[in-house]
């Protein structure tokens, strides 16, 4: 690893949050069922990657190790799971209150990362964490905190962050076989035959939607699955999940602000209060960190990215 990665990887981390917050804004336009734009934000991501996993080696397939294809293979079918869930939760209950629940997967992270691999996190670490949940409950959940009822399209964004941990952990140790583009793309390649199984098991229409729900489809899978997942990914080769889940909770801030010109919405000073919290958490989990772990991240060659 150079020197420059670590620093790479923070410039990731800020990418890919930006790139997030414009995925419930793409969702809501396309106005499709949840499995059906989960599938055409993989498969399109897919076509746009694909000359970037399989630049190299020459034989690039029997050049990758079994096991960081299997670990992306397992990724792609956690997300696919997230993915269905979280979509169809954004339909079902307010935007906000996917976003808010979905953003309970870095507490599951840090629990197994602190249970099962034995990362050892400080009390600043937990204390940054309750900050940057907290703060994102004040961001995206003012609706859920006045009505603190949980209903059926909460309880779908609650299951989709357990997936969304679920790949989180796998990426992390994925990218120690294979670089960035080349795992996410394997993920999106196993989410796409997942989701299209999901899609034609519950009769769901692959065609016949208006003009603006593709254009929405070809957005999701630009800017959230290319870029946002490639620079998610390119950080979880050099810095622990446990660590990069909790800065993606900075995603409702990026959607909060890009509804006031996109969706007309405008913050509270509650919001405003949420996101310099969310902002402080985060934070204070990077300040927090500490290199002993049972199980090293061990990236992949700086060459491979």
């Amino acid at each position: 690893m150079t020197s420059h990665a670590p620093r790479l990887a923070y410039l990731a981390i800020l990418a890919g949050v930006v790139a997030l917050g414009f995925s419930a804004l793409f969702v809501r336009w396309a106005a499709a069922p949840g499995p059906v734009t989960g599938f055409y934000r993989m498969a399109i991501a897919g076509l746009v990657l694909a000359p970037l996993a399989l630049r190299r080696p020459s034989n690039p397939i029997r050049g990758w190790p079994r096991n960081g294809i299997a670990l992306a293979l397992l990724g792609g079918l956690f997300l696919s799971v997230d993915v269905a869930l979280w979509n169809t939760a954004v339909g079902v209950t307010s935007a906000a209150n996917a976003t808010l629940f979905a953003n309970t997967a870095p507490l599951w992270v840090a629990l197994v990362a602190w249970l099962n691999f034995g990362e050892t996190l400080r009390p600043r670490f937990w204390l940054g964490l309750a900050l940057t949940l907290a703060g994102s409950a004040a961001v995206a959940g003012a609706d859920f905190l006045l009505h603190p009822r949980l209903g059926w399209g909460d309880v779908l964004a609650l299951c989709a962050s357990l997936f969304y941990a679920g790949y989180y952990m796998c990426t992390q140790f994925g990218r120690r076989y294979l670089p960035s583009a080349t795992y996410v793309w394997l993920a999106g390649i196993a989410s796409t035959a997942a989701l299209l199984l999901l899609c034609l098991g519950l009769g769901l229409p692959l065609t016949g939607y208006p003009t603006h729900t593709y254009l929405a489809f070809v957005g999701l899978a630009l800017v959230t699955q290319s870029f946002g997942y490639l620079a998610v990914g390119y950080a979880l080769g050099h810095l622990p999940a446990s660590v990069v889940s909790p800065s993606m909770v900075g995603q409702p801030i990026v959607t909060a602000l890009l509804a006031i010109p996109l969706l007309g919405e405008a913050l509270t000073p509650v919001q405003w209060m949420g996101g310099a919290i969310v902002i402080a958490g985060i934070l204070l989990v990077h300040v927090s960190r500490v290199p002993s772990q049972r199980v090293p991240p061990a990236p992949v060659p700086e060459s491979a990215d």
